[in-house]
This record gives C-alpha cells, sequence and structure tokens, in this order.
C-alpha cells in the first residue's frame, strides 16, 4: 500500500544490503554447522528448522513480545479520545492504515511502533511521554513511529536479526553440551570449542550490520516524520527533552524497559551506561538534530 511518507531510498538501499551480506553470513554459518557435525546432513536440517521457527516467532508475535515488554494495552478512542484523532489525523494526511492504539502506564517517556504489517501494527505510548511533551510533539513522535510501519521496519529487522538468533544458539550449545572424546573433529579441536567460536564470529559481524541498519532508520524516521508533519523543530523539541528525562530515571526503570530499546524512540538508556556509536541501536542525539534543522533549513527556503 502506497503512502505519503517520503520514499527514503538511502533506507531501502541499506535494508537491501543488510539483508544480502546477513544472508551470506548465514549461509556459511549453516555450512560451518555442516562441517563441524562431520558432513551430516540432519545437523543442517535442524538449524535451519530452528532458523524457520525463530523468523516465524519473532515475527508473527512482534506486536504481543513487545507490548508486554513496554507494558502496553490497547486502548479505545472512548479511552484516549485525544491520542486517538492525533492518529486518526496523522493517517489521513500520510493516506496510510491506522494501526492499534496502546498505552503503557510506564514512567519512562517513550514510544514505540511494531507490527508485522500495516495492517496488523500497532503504536504506543507511555504515560510519562504524555505527562511530559505537549500535543504538537506528541503528534510528531507518533508520525516518527507510523513511518517505521510504513517502511515495515519490524520485517526487514527479524529477517536480519535470524542469522544473530541462530548464531546465539551456538554459542549457548557449545556451553551447555556435553561431547565425549570421540565427537572431536579430525584436527583435534573439541566441538564444543569450534560450536563458540563459528557462533561468536557469526552473532558480531550480524550484531554490527543489524546496528548500523538501526541507527539509520531512527534518521529516516525522524526525517518522514518532519517531512510530513512540516514541524522538525517540534520533533527536534520532543527529543531533547525526552533524551534528558533519560539521565533522572533510575536504573531499575530503565531496565525493566531495556528489552524494547531497538523499538523505542529513545533507548531507556542512562549517559553513563550508553554504549559506543558502533553498538548503539540508535543514532547520536546530536546527529538527530542536526538532520532536524538541516530539514527545517529546507522547509524554510522559498520554492
Amino acid at each position: 500500500m502506497k503512502n505519503r511518507f517520503v520514499k527514503d531510498n538511502g533506507l531501502t538501499m541499506r535494508m537491501g544490503w543488510t539483508i544480502f551480506l546477513n544472508g551470506l553470513i548465514y549461509v556459511v554459518l549453516i555450512l560451518a554447522i555442516w562441517w563441524i557435525f562431520g558432513q551430516n546432513i540432519p545437523g543442517v536440517i535442524i538449524a535451519v528448522l530452528i532458523s524457520a521457527g525463530a523468523f516465524f516467532f519473532q515475527w508473527y508475535f512482534s506486536d504481543k513480545i513487545a507490548m508486554r515488554a513496554m507494558g502496553g494495552r490497547e486502548v479505545s478512542p472512548e479511552e484516549a479520545p485525544e491520542l486517538h484523532t492525533i492518529v486518526d489525523r496523522l493517517c489521513q494526511l500520510a493516506d496510510s492504515t491506522k494501526p492499534r492504539v496502546a498505552v503503557s502506564n510506564s514512567p519512562i517517556p517513550n514510544a514505540f511502533a511494531t507490527g508485522r504489517s500495516p495492517e496488523r501494527s500497532v503504536v504506543c505510548v507511555t504515560r510519562g511521554l504524555l505527562e511530559k511533551l505537549d500535543r504538537d510533539e506528541v503528534e510528531v513522535v507518533l508520525a516518527h513511529e507510523l513511518s517505521h510501519v510504513a517502511h515495515r521496519d519490524v520485517t526487514v529487522m527479524t529477517v536480519a536479526g535470524v542469522t544473530g538468533v541462530v548464531a546465539a544458539l551456538m554459542m549457548r550449545a557449545g556451553y551447555y553440551m556435553s561431547f565425549g572424546r570421540s565427537n572431536n573433529n579430525n584436527n583435534g579441536i573439541p566441538i564444543q570449542l569450534l560450536f563458540i567460536l563459528v557462533g561468536a564470529v557469526v552473532y558480531g559481524l550480524s550484531f554490527v550490520l543489524i546496528r548500523a541498519l538501526s541507527r539509520y532508520r531512527e534518521l529516516a524516521a525522524d526525517r518522514a516524520a518532519a517531512i510530513l508533519t512540516g514541524a522538525p523543530s517540534t520533533l527536534a523539541s520532543a527529543l531533547t527533552k525526552l533524551s534528558g528525562d533519560m539521565a533522572k530515571i533510575p536504573e531499575k526503570d530503565l531496565r525493566s524497559s531495556a528489552s524494547a530499546n531497538h523499538l523505542a524512540l529513545i533507548p531507556a538508556i542512562s549517559g553513563k551506561a550508553a554504549f559506543g556509536q558502533l553498538f548503539s541501536t540508535h543514532p547520536s542525539l546530536e546527529k538527530r538534530l542536526e538532520q532536524l534543522a538541516q530539514i527545517s533549513a529546507q522547509l524554510s527556503r522559498p520554492e
């Protein structure tokens, strides 16, 4: 379904390359499993079945998993009339399918959108966000989240993440499975050690690729929301407020929603706990504000 969110060729290209490169890594992983098991086909079949199962579970139940992680609850127009009015307006403006609307009682000011397709999506905001931002800021934040739905980010990130899931399972198997000496390969290296090494290398490569895509998709969503609403400065104001509040929230509360960081508008990480940009799910606040300032300048130019 077409919509009026600005087309982002850079995002499309990065999505394609991330899936392609993760696909190559996945093939290498499967070949490694085949070799480690002594060219045994059943081991490969098991790995492929696990991959398919992991993809289907994370993709099909993506909305339920995220809602549980954030403590979200779907609300009706009668329960949250203003929130539904904002979403209705944005969907009409973008000519897109309206998602389900949910609210989380979390005090952490944040928002996320997820779902396996635009028709099966949900957008959720926390009580903390509704209390912190004014109406215009809430609107542009929701535009950001709706652009994720329009770009089908959840499906792409789920496909790209399958390789990492299988690699993580390989490392876990290396720790917990017991192998006798007779199961060592011809070079005398324990199968257990091979599982850990191959899994760690593949997981690391997949992790870096996915995090790079995640950072870019946040910039793409900022750009789409700013252009759709014509209010880049309002989004900049919202991001600044929310980022500043993260440093004031207790670590215990941040950890409670950390599992949904990759979906959230702002990662639930304090300044002290923040990772380097290579491992971050989101671009820095400075980079996001810089992009919004450029968009604001472009929109203000006379045609």
